[in-house]
């Protein structure tokens, strides 16, 4: 009975047939022996790990999906048909078949069984690659699209991908290789990272092996000190510059080759097209390379730097213009640069390219010589007068001054003074004691001409304050003989619900009056009480002259005048409607006090 109940149902997992040698577990009886050896027998067959490449068979086809039986596994596992279809798998799809596939997990959190055919074929394709790789065999690829770097390379056999280096599609650059997509064609394998599963191969490898014995017999000719006359520049790289020889060679100069000053680019020294003199100074028969350089056709010239002195002014030839500045040449194989930075005192962003051109001679003082970097840094704007310090010797802080307006933001004006070649700041907060600033702003174009006062030099920052107001008589200077909790009398200008605007009189300048400040009684706050045009008094509740502050109140003007009345006059008094309708009250609370 147990031995039809278990073949009827193979996809019992472990646990059931633990289960069952649970009941068997006396095996006195023949039955029991017999399970058990069946039991066995049958664990031995069904074996299988996660991470292995396992057959199934196809035994189902749906539109979506096609299902597998693994002998072995307690469900069935199921596969995307447009996964097999985008595989080049479509023939394989129909009942019987056998697909490779690889067992991710026996079974997930929902139950199920996951396994990916994509992945088994990969894993196949890398063990190939491998094989390949250290056979030192040729691959057959083809170019199927292009990215940062280079080209990706599909392996034909089973379709892995790989990564072409732009250096690598061909012995030498080409501007276009349309006609090299998508065609078959012969790869060598260059590098394999197993750890990452990455491939790198090499089309140029494969057309370059013929031409190994031709390039030996001319490697052949050069030695050591040889002199290459006339090689043109070919290419740059991060690490050098690469020169062409009779159209036969190409040949390195490496970075530190090239100047004896520091060079971080090549372009930096050198153009395409153009022809140099090197020195060979290694060959290598074995990689079929010779390596060269420029700067060990001249003596090093840092070993008479102490001939050049910081700070003293000398006559530099131009010889390569960049968007960052100019590089010259102090005498023959000593190039310094001259940054854009110090071109000019006044104009930002200049450019090099727009101030001189090669072969020009420019006079430069020298900044830094540093020995150790083999660096020599120069400026072109210290051999000329710094128009700040000009502008502060003659219009020094406090000077007030005529200028136009020669430029315009939504902050501030520039002005330019006489014919000085800087431009004065002027804030809009400058403009006016008066108004709003960005309103007062707005009065203003290119073209004005004002007065105004110098307020601050900073000649090493290259900026100069200005401002108009403090050209004009301050209306703050009404307050300069005014103390706190003196009475004033100001006119009402307008009333909203949050107060009174008022001016004191002889002075320009409207303050607040806050509505909490009206009077004591809050029924008598109210700015409704004036229209506009009236005089009154009110006291200073709030005064500091260096700060510009002034706070104005009605109420603190009826609390002095309560406090003076209460000490004059100790009887009762009356008139609710006054501003001393409780005066009554504290005079009794006076005498109890008392």
């Amino acid at each position: 009975k147990y031995k039809s109940m278990f073949f009827k149902n193979k996809k019992n997992n472990r646990q059931e047939i633990n289960f069952l040698m649970e009941i068997y577990k006396d095996l006195s009886n023949q039955a029991s022996q017999e399970f058990e050896k069946l039991l066995n027998s049958q664990l031995s067959k069904i074996q299988i790990e996660e991470g292995k490449i396992i057959e199934g068979k196809i035994n189902k086809v749906t539109e979506k999906f096609v299902f597998l039986f693994v002998e072995g596994l307690k469900s069935e596992p199921v596969l995307d048909i447009n996964e097999l279809k985008s595989m080049g798998l479509s023939e394989k799809i129909k009942v019987g078949e056998t697909i490779p596939v690889l067992l991710e997990k026996i079974e997930d959190k929902n139950g199920e069984v996951l396994v990916s055919a994509s992945k088994a074929q990969k894993i196949k394709g890398w063990d190939k690659l491998v094989e390949a790789y250290e056979k030192n065999e040729p691959i057959m690829g083809k170019i199927t699209s292009k990215c940062k770097g280079g080209c990706i390379v599909e392996h034909i056999d089973t379709g892995s991908l790989m990564f072409l280096p732009g250096s690598q599609i061909d012995s030498k650059p080409l501007k276009d290789i349309s006609h090299l997509m998508n065609e078959p064609q012969k790869f060598a394998l260059i590098k394999l990272d197993k750890v990452r599963g990455n491939a790198c191969v090499s089309r140029r490898e494969i057309i370059s092996s013929h031409k190994k014995e031709d390039k030996a017999k001319i490697i052949e000719k050069f030695k050591v000190g040889d002199i290459i006359k006339g090689a043109e520049v070919k290419g740059y790289s991060s690490f050098g510059c690469f020169f062409n020889v009779n159209g036969e060679l190409d040949v390195l100069v490496h970075l530190q080759e090239i100047s004896y000053s520091r060079v971080n680019h090549p372009d930096e020294v050198f153009n395409i097209g153009e022809k140099h003199d090197l020195k060979v100074i290694s060959v290598d028969k074995e990689k079929l390379q010779v390596g060269c350089s420029v700067k060990q056709l001249s003596p090093d010239p840092f070993e008479h730097i102490e001939n050049y002195e910081l700070n003293k002014t000398y006559n530099v030839k131009v010889v390569k213009l960049m968007d960052f500045g100019a590089f010259c040449e102090l005498e023959p194989g000593l190039t310094t640069l001259l940054h854009s930075s110090e071109l000019s005192w006044t104009k930002k962003n200049i450019s090099a390219k727009k101030m001189f051109k090669i072969g020009d001679e420019i006079s430069c003082v020298i900044t830094e010589i540093d020995k150790e970097k083999r660096r020599v840094a120069i400026s072109h704007r210290l051999t000329q007068e710094n128009p700040f310090e000009t502008f502060e010797k003659k219009f020094p802080v406090n000077t007030v001054v005529e200028g136009e307006i020669i430029n315009k933001n939504e902050y501030s004006l520039f002005v330019k003074i006489e014919n000085l070649d800087v431009d004065a700041f002027l804030h809009c907060n400058d403009l006016t004691y008066l108004n709003n600033g960005e309103e007062e702003l707005t009065k203003y174009k290119k073209g004005d001409k004002i007065k105004v006062m110098v307020l601050e030099i900073k000649s090493s920052e290259q900026k100069i304050r200005v401002g108009l107001k403090q050209t004009q008589a301050d209306p703050f200077d009404f307050f300069k003989d005014k103390t706190k909790s003196q009475t004033i009398t100001v006119k009402v200008i307008s009333t909203d619900n949050k107060g009174l605007m008022v001016r004191p009189e002889g002075c320009e300048m409207d303050f607040q009056i806050k509505k909490n400040a009206i009077a004591i009684n809050a029924a008598d706050a109210r700015p409704s009480r004036w229209t506009g045009g009236e005089k009154l008094d009110v006291a200073i509740a709030d005064l500091d002259i260096k700060k510009r502050k002034v706070v104005l109140s009605i109420k603190l003007l009826e609390e002095i005048e309560k406090k003076e009345a209460l000490e004059k006059y100790g009887s009762e008094g009356s008139g609710k409607n006054l501003p001393f309708s409780s005066l009554s009250e504290d005079l009794k609370k006076k005498e109890e006090d008392n």
